[in-house]
């Protein structure tokens, strides 16, 4: 996600990296901070969903994003 967002231009973010948190049955998993959205991401297109949908243009990717009860207690 780093490098796709370096190569979309996309400046003024950090990517960290952190495994599946605690969410390994989704697979790869996105949290936007501050909002605390979660989203799974599977492929290059979904990581451009995000980025360029919920990054650069403030709207939430609904097809992606985990629900309350799809994350661990606290932290959705």
């Amino acid at each position: 996600m780093k490098a796709r967002a370096k190569e979309l231009g996309i400046k003024g973010i950090r990517v960290n990296s952190a495994g599946c948190l605690d969410r390994c049955e989704f697979g790869p998993v996105v949290v936007i901070y501050p909002e605390g959205i979660w989203y799974r991401a599977e492929t290059r297109d979904d990581v451009d969903e995000i980025l360029v949908t919920h990054v650069t243009e403030g709207r939430r990717v609904h097809r992606l994003m985990l629900t309350e009860k799809d994350v661990p207690p606290g932290k959705g």
